[in-house]
């Protein structure tokens, strides 16, 4: 069911006694303005949802989403709230640790996924040798990745350097909604891009199925590790 249809969402919350909710996920599909059926509770939230549609990023639309979800008397969650484990700690995980060269651009990726953030248009950058090479934008991180793997086969990135995918939440981003995700599948597109590693924000990032996360990057010999975007190499242990 498409977030437009309010009413028959509505519908649901009331027929279930539903009053709170979590959601899950990203931004698939945005709707055009003109497929929303608003209820009398929502007519308020239009213009937001409208502004939304037509000049926000994700973030404004998912805040708009959870303006219709909580007029309906629903109250929204954080999947972190309910679920506490599942958020990034900070530091590494696994066996591997980031080297010199990592942190450098762990460093540079920060810098360049928090001033994307900003501008509401992804969460994540990958920076290879000190140099930014890809930004996200709606396509997600799976395609950026991919897109860095094309770049690199085609030689646009060095291939003696690796590079490291970084993903931050955006600074004014509602942590009820669309946390920086990472799983095993990550591992697999940034070993496809021939990355060195993953660096997401520790406390505001999830973790899914951690131990086949681990194992996967263990195996490829990849790092995994929680940052602090303000200052995102602090107690990164390198090895040598």
């Amino acid at each position: 069911m498409g977030i437009a249809d309010i009413g028959r969402f509505a519908g649901l919350l009331k027929t279930y006694g539903i009053d709170r909710a979590v959601l899950s996920g990203g931004v698939r599909r945005r709707p055009d303005w003109r497929e929303i059926r608003p209820t009398f509770k929502t007519l308020r939230q239009l213009p937001n949802i409208i502004r939304a549609l037509s000049r926000g990023g994700d973030d404004a639309l998912l805040r708009a989403a959870m303006g219709i979800i909580e007029a309906e008397g629903c109250r929204v969650i954080g999947a972190h709230e309910i679920a506490p484990d599942l958020l990034m700690r900070l530091g590494a995980i696994g066996r591997h640790a980031p080297l010199a060269e990592d942190l450098r651009d762990i460093a540079r990726a920060a810098e360049a996924a928090r001033k994307l953030g900003e501008l509401d248009i992804g969460q994540g950058a990958v920076s290879v040798g000190g140099r930014v090479v890809a930004l996200e934008g709606v396509e997600g991180t799976d395609r950026m990745l991919e897109r860095v793997a094309s770049l690199r086969a085609e030689g646009r990135i060095s291939q003696r350097r690796k590079g490291v995918l970084v993903k931050l939440c955006k600074p004014q981003q509602d942590m009820r909604a669309d946390l920086p995700t990472i799983g095993p599948s990550t591992v697999e597109t940034a070993l496809k891009a021939g990355l060195a590693g993953v660096a997401v924000e520790a406390g505001r990032a999830l973790v899914l199925e951690e131990a086949a996360l681990i194992a996967a990057a263990d195996a490829a010999g990849l790092f995994i590790c929680g940052i602090d975007p303000l200052q995102p190499t602090l107690g990164l242990d390198t090895t040598i």
